[in-house]
């Protein structure tokens, strides 16, 4: 009887262990896909004008929105949705910002998805 009572504790800890890594993992995930931005220091590094700050705080409200939503998914159906809302993001910014800006901040998102693990 002591040693069956030993096994379902040894059998309860590790199916809490394993729930607490995979709930530990997904919070990873979802803060990953957290996009949340300095606007200050992201007007400054693509010099953006009175017009242009307001816009780009609008369009990355909206890319952040659905980054976050994406998160939510599993593994397909998240890239899916990841794909489409850095393509409507950068369509947005292509439109708001010049050659340069719109180079700079290509390459800024790059980084930050490549650092964060998203692409």
């Amino acid at each position: 009887m002591k040693k069956f009572i030993l096994t379902v504790v040894a059998l309860m800890s590790m199916t809490m262990t394993f729930a607490e890594n995979e709930k530990a993992a997904n919070l990873n995930t979802t803060e990953s896909y957290n996009m949340t931005v300095n606007m200050n220091k992201l007007s400054q590094a693509l010099g953006l004008s009175n017009d242009q700050v307001q816009a780009v705080s609008e369009i990355h409200k909206s890319f952040s929105a659905e980054m976050m939503f994406a998160a939510q998914y599993g593994k397909e159906e998240r890239e899916q949705r990841v794909d489409n809302a850095i393509k409507r993001d950068l369509a947005y910014m292509n439109y708001i910002l010049n050659q340069e800006q719109y180079r700079k901040y290509l390459t800024l998102l790059n980084i930050t998805l490549h650092n964060r693990g998203i692409k």
